[in-house]
């Protein structure tokens, strides 16, 4: 056990704080292009329906108005941004990358960072998203015949008082009874499989909707029920970046960075048609108004979906204290840096093969650049363990030791008057999807920008990074407590917590499971998330996923700098196999934000357009734009740098 948050204070207690230091706190995006708005349309979930259901309309002629429309709202969304796709893991047990159930469960990881999953990975996601739309245990993964799929739990109208029902975003599947009435289950749909699963059969009482969207043979895979999994994911904190002053964010649309040829991503390297890569040659995504009342279905396109990076580069100011808001401690012979990212660092495997970006000798993820060989370390687990860099042509990769992390600590082993020489420049490169990013779309675009001012900071997903942060109880049993300090001397003022639980097959709906906090070190505390438990309800199967999250997040109330307690608790001795905890922390002194696009138009002709915002107050502007625009890349800045 270590008290992490003690020695973080005191030596922060010796650092000061001007008005030079500066940055943007969370700078978001939104754009009136019809399906891909970007992520201001979508980084909450109230967003994220708002937006869902502007989609809807466009193509029913109607605003959601039932559970079924909202479910399908969300459905039709995630098709159209979200692909099939074998994607990276995160070493979450500190085992290695494939020891272990590593797969990325968190909701919007998956959706900002990933965009590709498979059937298992994004339905699991998913549930957050239903759950926070339709209700607590209202959506479930369930094991079918080689497949995965998801059903959900609607009411009114002809559901009465609650059915389940398939929605299978993976092979992009709902199916309708004979009349077109209302949506059926996978126990309904395997009584009468042929028929019924057949998009010949009474094709109107579809609605437009496809069955078997991606290929016409994939519900074939309802033939079997046989496994539940409840609450298998969960929803951290929404995507927010912190750029420090001297520091850019670059989102790239397609593969292959600014000279096309740099493959940099995070996953299975498919190779498609010569890009290194995930791709997915099935999929809605970048089709989506073929979506509904497609009889054909998606076809095949290889390329059709690929990945995006998200490039940060940061040089850090040593002349002046602007360089203190990266600052995570600092002494007289170092100085250690912070990072943190929505995406995941990406990595140029060092080979072809599937896998590589598994292997040692990766590159292109992390590097530092300075004038002379300045003895660098890189953590991922908030210093639990440090990785000592080699300088290779007057730079360093570290990314063998942050790839598949969203964060990581860097420490110079110089003080910051001796780094003021040194040029420092460090540059991280995610993959990101590109779905997610804000489109320009042709003739004329309307662009709005906010920013709401909050940094983050974590403890988690991984153990390791966890551990670090454990002050009572422990992992692998059914109590645990974290405690996290907003770095710089900042107040917290938002709490977002989750927990991995063996909750047992099957899960007993009588367990329940608290989440809470402290401000005032355990003196006394306050809920996050009470008397949780797994519902229970309509036709199961008979085998269950032997584990389950519990999740929720919390304004703090107190603006006065402090550590943060987070317990995790049950009264069903269910033990905690991994928890985090992450706190959104004003930033001081936000500059305005120095925004642009560049795109190409018909012909190949370049564009780009540039706007300061002001990023204090919502700012919209129109971008003028003509024929076959094609994105290349997005950047925000701190506009003084």
């Amino acid at each position: 056990m270590r008290h992490a948050g003690a020695c973080l204070v005191l030596i922060l207690a010796l650092t000061s704080f001007s008005l030079s230091q500066a940055g943007v706190g969370d700078p978001q995006l939104r754009t009136d292009h019809p399906w891909y708005p970007g992520e201001l349309a979508c980084s909450t979930f109230e967003r994220l329906q708002e937006t869902q259901a502007i989609a809807f309309q466009k193509v029913t002629g109607h605003l959601p108005q039932s559970d079924e429309d909202r479910a399908l709202a969300a459905w039709m969304w995630r098709n159209i941004h979200y692909a099939h796709g074998e994607e990276g893991a995160q070493d979450l047990w500190g085992k290695g990358f494939q020891s272990g159930n590593c797969t990325t469960r968190n909701y919007w990881t998956g959706m900002f960072a990933h965009g590709f999953g498979l059937c298992g990975t994004t339905h699991a996601q998913w549930t957050a998203e239903l759950n926070a739309i339709l209700g607590h245990g209202r959506s479930r993964t369930v094991g079918v015949a080689g497949h995965n799929a998801l059903e959900v739990f609607l009411k009114g109208g002809a559901y009465k008082d609650g059915r389940w029902v398939l929605l299978d975003h993976d092979v992009s599947t709902v199916v309708f009874d004979s009349t077109g009435e209302r949506l059926l289950s996978i126990e309904e749909i395997r009584s009468d499989l042929s028929r019924i699963t057949n998009p010949d059969f009474e094709p109107q009482r579809q609605r437009g909707w496809p069955l078997g969207g991606l290929h016409r043979d994939d519900p074939q895979a309802y033939a079997e029920f046989n496994v539940v999994e409840h609450l298998p994911g969960y929803a951290g904190p929404p995507p927010r970046v912190h750029l420090r002053k001297g520091e850019t964010l670059r989102r790239y649309y397609q593969p292959g960075l600014e000279d096309g040829n740099t493959f940099v991503f995070w996953g299975r390297n498919y190779r498609a048609n010569g890009i290194a890569g995930l791709e997915r040659s099935r999929t809605w995504v970048n089709q989506p108004e073929r979506f509904r009342g497609s009889p054909k279905g998606s076809g095949y396109q290889q390329g059709q979906a690929r990945y995006g990076n998200a490039v940060y580069t940061y040089k850090p100011d040593f002349q002046s204290d602007a360089y203190k808001e990266g600052v995570t401690q600092e002494t007289e012979r170092e100085v250690i840096l912070e990072f943190q990212t929505p995406y995941l660092i990406a990595a140029t495997p060092p080979d072809d093969t599937d896998w590589g970006v598994y292997k040692t000798g990766a590159r292109n993820g992390l590097q530092v650049r300075t004038r002379n060989a300045i003895p660098v370390s890189v953590s991922v687990d908030h210093g639990g363990s440090w990785h000592l860099a080699k300088y290779e042509n007057g730079q360093a990769d570290l990314t063998d030791f942050a790839k598949g992390s969203q964060q990581y600590w860097l420490k110079f082993e110089k003080s910051a008057q001796e780094l003021a020489s040194e040029n420092l420049e460090i540059v991280t490169v995610c993959q990101a999807n590109p779905a997610m990013f804000p489109r320009l779309k042709p003739n004329g675009t309307t662009v709005n920008f906010a920013a709401t001012g909050l940094g983050l900071t974590s403890a988690g997903p991984t153990v390791p990074h966890a551990e670090q942060h454990v002050v009572a109880g422990a992992f692998n049993t059914p109590r645990v407590t974290l405690e996290l300090t907003p770095p710089r001397n900042r107040a917290a003022s938002h709490l977002y917590a989750a927990a991995h639980i063996a909750s047992s097959n099957p899960p007993d709906p009588e367990v329940l499971y608290q989440i809470e906090y402290s401000t005032d070190h355990g003196s006394t505390w306050k809920p996050v998330v009470k008397d949780w438990n797994i519902v229970r309800q309509g036709n199961e199967p008979s085998d269950f996923w032997s584990q389950s999250f519990c999740y929720g997040d919390t304004a703090i109330d107190s603006d006065v700098p402090s550590s943060v307690q987070v317990r995790f608790r049950n009264n069903g001795g269910k033990k905690y196999l991994r928890c985090e905890t992450h706190l959104a922390y004003p930033i001081q002194n936000q500059e305005s934000c120095k925004i642009t696009f560049a795109w190409t138009e018909a012909g190949g002709k370049e564009r780009i357009a540039t706007k300061i915002a002001d990023s204090e107050t919502p700012t919209e502007w129109q971008i003028e734009t003509h024929d076959q625009v094609e994105m290349k890349w997005v950047e925000l800045s701190p506009a003084g740098d």
